[in-house]
């Protein structure tokens, strides 16, 4: 497949965030010109790829206001041996990947999920390389971008005409189930690869937790790690926080409160852990904005309970060991199944605590600990 990168309408992408703040987003997703891929072919010459119903049955234009990926199949062309003319040559497996939200983790997840189902599904080695067909600018997650490929260009990087030999589109993360599990229903189970493999279930499934697991080995963390239940050097229980931090060119560097007395919440668990008898726990603060990507990943691989009020944060628990326990505090503005779908769709054990409004009362959390502590053998 022949790309055409000067017939993309966006933005460059890969500036630094502070060189684009204010810039819009509709100048950043790509608008693409007929002729912006094309194919070598006996047949159809000139026309598109696929026909209109071909779109419609398989890539609908949905509730996105700009479909990316029907745009890109839509503009396909077919051309013959002698007008198909590279100026560059990709000899290895490539995959295309059009991010939308992607400064936010969950949603950043997704578009890894989505890549990294692409790979495993039409058997792609287990870091492809990828070329991203946006214009976003450079993003604090592009270090786990860097980290789950071999190789990471942005399209409009290329001069020129490039062919790719073996190159696959990846479905946009909102097509992905980890999206579409919020609005419909996903009757799905999963285990760590490890126990399917000791008990097959046709009815469980580990893609998941391998998808966790392949973000830890990115990162250089053993993959086959399984907790014992009483860890010599206590238990790590992690406290997801969330903080003001600047994201993209149009975030204001104010995120939503979904715990309006997070820090009382904190405090109040310092001083319950420190007191603790039963066996050691040791209380994590999980700063992730002031942590790097890897660093993020060793502390929810280490935790033997994670709690956090719901937000983008907790996401991470794709990259939980098996076993972990996860505790989320839900505001009544945010009763979003989102890390519930995780935590079943990787065999995780989850609790929630469902707030009226956004205030947690300390006692009550520390209630829920107590009992997961114990469960725990603790």
């Amino acid at each position: 497949m022949r790309m055409t990168a000067s017939k993309f309408k966006m933005t460059r992408g890969g500036e630094k965030l502070e060189e684009v703040i204010g810039r819009g987003e509709e100048e950043e997703l790509p608008y693409f010109e007929n002729g912006a891929f094309e194919v070598q072919g006996s047949r159809n010459l000139g026309l598109g790829l696929v026909s209109q119903q071909l779109l419609d049955e398989f890539v609908p234009r949905g509730s996105i206001l700009r479909h990316t990926m029907r745009g890109l199949i839509a503009s396909i062309r077919v051309v013959s041996e002698r007008d198909f003319d590279c100026d560059q040559w990709i000899e290895e497996p490539t995959l295309l990947v059009t991010r939308f939200e992607y400064a936010n983790l969950f949603h950043t997840v997704t578009d890894w999920y989505s890549a990294y189902v692409s790979s495993r599904v039409t058997g792609l080695p287990n870091r492809p390389h990828l070329v991203f067909v946006d214009g976003h600018c450079e993003a604090p997650m592009e270090e786990t971008w860097k980290a789950l490929f071999s190789s990471l260009v942005y399209a409009k990087n290329f001069s020129g005409s490039v062919c790719f030999r073996h190159a696959v589109i990846s479905p946009l993360g909102y097509e992905t189930a980890l999206f579409k599990g919020l609005t419909e229903d996903v009757d799905c189970h999963g285990a760590s690869a490890h126990d399917l493999w000791k008990n097959p279930d046709d009815k469980k499934t580990a893609r998941l937790s391998e998808f966790g697991e392949m973000i830890r080995a990115a990162f250089g963390f053993p993959v086959n790690r399984h907790r014992s239940e009483k860890p010599v050097s206590g238990h790590n229980l992690l406290f997801v926080r969330r903080e003001d931090y600047l994201a993209h060119p149009r975030h204001g560097g104010k995120v939503e409160s979904r715990l309006s007395n997070e820090q009382e919440v904190f405090d109040s668990l310092q001083g319950w852990a420190s007191n603790y008898h039963g066996c050691k726990i040791n209380l994590v603060n999980g700063l992730f904005a002031h942590m790097s990507m890897r660093d993020q990943v060793r502390v929810i691989q280490d935790a033997s309970v994670i709690i956090g009020a719901h937000g983008a944060g907790l996401t991470h628990i794709v990259s939980a060991a098996p076993k972990t326990v996860v505790l989320e505090i839900i505001s009544s503005q945010y009763r979003r199944p989102h890390f519930q779908l995780i935590a079943q769709w990787k065999g995780l054990e989850y609790h929630a605590i469902n707030l009226d409004g956004a205030y947690a009362n300390p006692a009550v959390v520390i209630g829920r600990l107590n009992n997961i502590m114990r469960s725990l053998g603790c």
